[in-house]
């Protein structure tokens, strides 16, 4: 502890010798001034100090002085404000020039260690805790990975490892949070073998999860009552950058349920959104809009009927007629239009909003230097995604609506995974550029990296051609091609990708929310 310097003004310094040598038996190092210029002097020519005791009532320069003319030199250093008086206004000024703590005197020795450990030994208490609690837990999370999870217990088990990976993060504990991710890893390695297993049985429906085909019948339409409204899909948000961004939404909007689903295979935006707002697995989309429908090696863009399909989609379900709308936004541009029409949307029983900047992110991370180094691994991505979305147009748009009596739904088409194990494939030149999923003919692959599907109609995707295969990476890995292999695998490795099985990817939040 001592290496815990502390500085303590005041006019009547003699008097607290008890609390002074308290603080010096427990370890602390403290420097005592019985004045305001005193204690600026020992602030501008000393080293910095840990923390800085200041009484409100010395003659000359008050403690209110004194801080503000501190604060010119050192906007960080910790000052707790120490006064007789209980003035409102007083604390009031105090707490806006950003004081640590305010004691009241006289002050006992306990108050003063219990506020420096809530200053000073807060981070260091609260990260041993952390630890502590996460090694109890450690093992049971281990032995439940093991233990033959169904669909809505591999749910909890990730929701469970995701807490811990915030809380461990948010107490930098680098070698426990080095620890939950090999055992992150350990979950998506049984994970996989799960999928694997029961993915084909799911295509039954008898002991299916929900999915992304059924996804609005089973959990948005039948919440829709008399008010507006509002389905926001925010794409590629995985279920911790949900988790980051809750304590915002908490500010305007009262959650009433954190749902979830599973994406279908592969997890990508083409075949799972798609499968979202047509209310249908990819094969009955190609079947039913033959012409809307673009397989892979096709030219032209794959998520351009969205609107079309739900539109049939709410035909199909409501007897009467609806008043809805759809609202794509992938540029800036779109993005204040949807701001500045946000009003318009409470004439609406449905609106629904489809928002891309996490998905462009994700990409843009691969191809931009800068930004690998801005999202480097996934703390700074959510710091990132918190960032963005808190001086964002979407949050904005949001609050607007907040102050009238709407419900919101906010979900996703599928996550994405941070890649890092690459894995060799062979294909012709119609083979799929995907690094999570291939659909090719002839595909030579190591069968234990992936989950193949020989026949595509099983899984009810589509057949881009007759001897067609899919296949889908499990866990982290990543689909190199012999040529190039290194180069590509220092490019690609450690980026987010999406289309594979991974907890990650496959299960998604659905949350149900309404304004407070």
């Amino acid at each position: 502890m001592s290496d815990i310097r502390l500085l303590w003004a005041d006019d009547e310094i003699d008097l607290l010798k008890p609390q002074l040598m308290f603080l010096q038996k427990k370890g602390y190092d403290v420097t005592t001034v019985s004045n305001g210029h005193d204690a600026l002097e020992e602030v501008t020519d000393n080293e910095s100090f840990d923390c800085i005791f200041l009484d409100e009532s010395m003659p000359g320069l008050t403690g209110l002085e004194t801080l503000h003319e501190i604060r010119q030199i050192d906007k960080n250093v910790p000052v707790v404000m120490i006064t007789k008086n209980e003035a409102e206004t007083l604390m009031d000024e105090a707490i806006g020039s950003e004081i640590s703590d305010f004691l009241l005197k006289p002050v006992n020795p306990n108050q003063i260690l219990l506020s420096l450990k809530k200053i000073i030994d807060n981070r260091r208490l609260v990260r041993e805790k952390t630890v502590h609690d996460y090694q109890v837990e450690f093992r049971k999370i281990l032995m439940e990975i093991n233990s033959n999870l169904n669909t809505s217990e591999w749910v909890t088990i990730y929701r469970k490892i995701i807490n811990w990976e915030l809380r461990l993060s948010d107490s930098q504990s680098d070698q426990m949070q080095d620890i939950l991710t090999m055992q992150k890893s350990e979950a998506n390695t049984e994970f996989s073998k799960y999928i694997v297993k029961n993915y084909m049985d799911w295509m039954e429906e008898e002991n299916a999860p929900v999915m992304s085909h059924n996804l609005l019948r089973e959990k948005l339409f039948p919440k829709m009552d008399e008010r507006p409204t509002i389905f926001l899909l925010l794409d590629n948000l995985r279920y911790d950058q949900w988790m980051i961004l809750e304590s915002i939404f908490n500010e305007d909007f009262r959650i009433l349920e954190e749902d979830y689903f599973y994406s279908i295979l592969p997890t990508a935006t083409q075949y799972s959104r798609n499968a979202i707002f047509a209310g249908m697995m990819p094969r009955e989309i190609e079947k039913n809009f033959p012409n809307e429908w673009k397989n892979d090696n096709e030219e032209g863009g794959k998520n351009l009927y969205e609107e079309l399909f739900l539109e049939h989609q709410l035909k199909r379900t409501f007897r009467k007629d609806i008043k809805w709308e759809y609202t794509k936004v992938s540029n800036a541009w779109q993005a204040g239009e949807m701001e500045s029409k946000a009003l318009n949307y409470l004439n609406n029983d449905l609106t629904v909003i489809v928002y891309n900047f996490i998905d462009m992110m994700s990409h843009a991370r691969t191809e931009m230097e800068m930004l690998k180094e801005l999202a480097g691994d996934e703390r700074a991505y959510r710091s990132l995604t918190r960032s963005w979305f808190l001086h964002s147009s979407l949050w904005s748009t949001l609050q607007k609506l907040a102050e009238h009596d709407i419900q919101l739904f906010v979900t996703t088409d599928h996550g994405t995974i941070r890649v890092n194990d690459p894995s060799k494939v062979v294909g012709d030149r119609e083979t799929t550029t995907n690094l999570r999923y291939k659909v090719g003919r002839n595909l030579k692959y190591n069968a234990k990296d992936v989950l193949e599907v020989k026949n595509p109609e099983d899984a009810h995707l589509p057949r881009p051609n007759v001897s067609s295969t899919f296949i889908f990476a499990k866990e982290a890995k990543f689909f190199l091609y012999p040529n190039n292999y290194n180069y590509y695998n220092n490019y690609y490795k450690d980026t987010f990708q999406h289309g594979g099985i991974s907890l990650e990817e496959m299960i998604c939040p659905f949350v149900s929310l309404t304004s407070k």
